[in-house]
């Protein structure tokens, strides 16, 4: 993993907390403070643009958007289709090739969990706050890097910068396969430095939070089979417990076994079983016919698992697994996990990167950024390419209710955000990084 310059520069800036901003800085801090009003219309244009996953042509439509922002400030920028068999809109892309400073990936989503036929569809202010679906996750997010990054040219600070912004058209509902879905990402990672990503900040009361790191998401299915048998013969030595037993069996000794361990948790969401059984894992839904005199043949699990690290997933499959291969007699069991989301561990890199944030944020007149518990966050784009590059997460504006029609955005996080992230690019962009 390519590292920032050594702790020590890194402490040094931090030491530098309670000083003034240089003369740069002051400017784009002004320059921000006079955007307010350009900074919420982009977002009430994107918002007002259905763009749930599965709308291709809203999807398309905002990026048009973005990619005219982008074309304005010098990125040379693509549109990146991905083959039908994905079922995705795909990708816009902005490149600026320079030649010093850090190389840096911005990242963004077009898309929201809203589709065309969700009754939530516009962008509406109420004082201090809007609601509109996607309007935190990620509409204001997007912005935030188009403004942070027009306040670095307003004062001549864009030019001769090597950055790359990543727009993705399906991180809501991340299509497969992942290598082709994700392959325009990850390349981006292995190129870069270091890599922030602007999806929504997280408040605790006063408190800003800031991401360090974002568990994986991943599943794993089980499938059991039993004996088919007279329900009187259930348990006997030529039939044993059939499928369901075996199934919940299995279950508990997860529960009992793999439970536990810090950053690791794991869920069964669908569980059918029976005499026969039909299940559509690509859609988590199916159908299960069997009798209570008669002892069941098939059962099918479908879970979820989250972990801090590839090490911790890899040990914790195996355990999952070693479970499962010890079946009762005259049953039989299959698990087969699916990879989804890496982890972002919480690396000496990615803190370095708090540090420097949480600096600028109280230069600023604000108050020290702590790092956001894993735990609380879900995973995300960044995921893919923390495993070859530094990265920091939740450099966004602030909301409530994501994901629900009451989705709410404090218009008053979007000064703060932007300011906060031009200063960071300012500083990771010059001469020595």
């Amino acid at each position: 993993m390519k590292r920032l310059p050594a702790l020590s520069l890194v402490l040094a800036w931090a030491a530098t907390a309670q000083a003034q901003l240089s003369e740069d800085e002051a400017a784009i801090v002004s320059w921000i403070d006079a955007q307010t009003t350009a900074i919420e219309a982009l977002i009430e244009e994107t918002v007002n643009i259905n763009s749930g996953t599965m709308n291709f042509d809203g999807v398309r439509e905002v990026g048009a958007v973005m990619r005219a922002e982008l074309d304005t400030l010098g990125f040379e920028t693509e549109w990146i289709d991905l083959p039908p068999q994905t079922r995705r809109a795909g990708h816009l892309f902005g490149r600026r090739e320079g030649t010093h400073g850090r190389k840096l990936l911005l990242i963004g989503h077009l898309d929201t969990v809203f589709e065309p036929d969700d009754d939530f569809q516009t962008f509406i202010r109420e004082g201090d706050w809007a609601t509109g679906p996607g309007a935190v996750d990620m509409k204001a997010g997007n912005v935030v890097i188009v403004f942070a990054l027009k306040a670095l040219q307003e004062i001549g600070a864009l030019d001769g910068t090597q950055i790359v912004i990543a727009y993705t058209g399906d991180e809501e509902s991340v299509g497969s396969p992942l290598d082709i879905t994700r392959r325009d990402l990850i390349e981006a990672g292995q190129w870069a430095d270091v890599a922030l990503g602007f999806e929504y900040g997280v408040r605790d009361g006063e408190a800003e939070w800031i991401t360090t790191a974002r568990r994986s998401s991943s599943g794993w299915r089980l499938v059991v089979t039993g004996r088919q048998a007279h329900s009187s013969l259930v348990f006997s030595e030529n039939v044993g417990a059939g499928a369901i037993f075996e199934a919940a069996r299995i279950l508990n000794a997860f529960y009992e076994t793999v439970r536990g361990e810090e950053y690791l948790t794991f869920n069964a969401g669908v569980i059918l079983g029976g005499t026969d059984v039909d299940y559509d894992a690509t859609n988590t839904r199916g159908e299960a016919f069997g009798k209570t005199n008669v002892v069941p043949q098939h059962t099918v699990v479908h879970g979820g698992l989250r972990t801090i690290s590839t090490e911790q997933l890899q040990r914790t499959r195996e355990t999952m697994q070693k479970i499962v291969d010890n079946h009762l007699p005259h049953t039989d069991a299959e698990i087969y996990f699916t990879d989804r989301y890496p982890a972002m561990p919480p690396t000496d890199g990615n803190m370095q990167l708090h540090s420097m944030l949480s600096s600028i944020n109280e230069e600023l007149g604000g108050e020290a950024l702590p790092a956001l518990d894993p735990s609380r966050r879900g995973a995300a784009d960044i995921s893919f390419v923390a495993p070859y590059v530094d990265a920091l997460g939740g450099l966004g504006a602030q909301g409530v209710n994501m994901h629900s029609p009451g989705e709410r955005l404090d218009l008053t996080s979007l000064g703060p955000a932007t300011k906060r992230a031009a200063i960071l690019i300012y500083r990771l962009t010059r001469e020595g990084g």
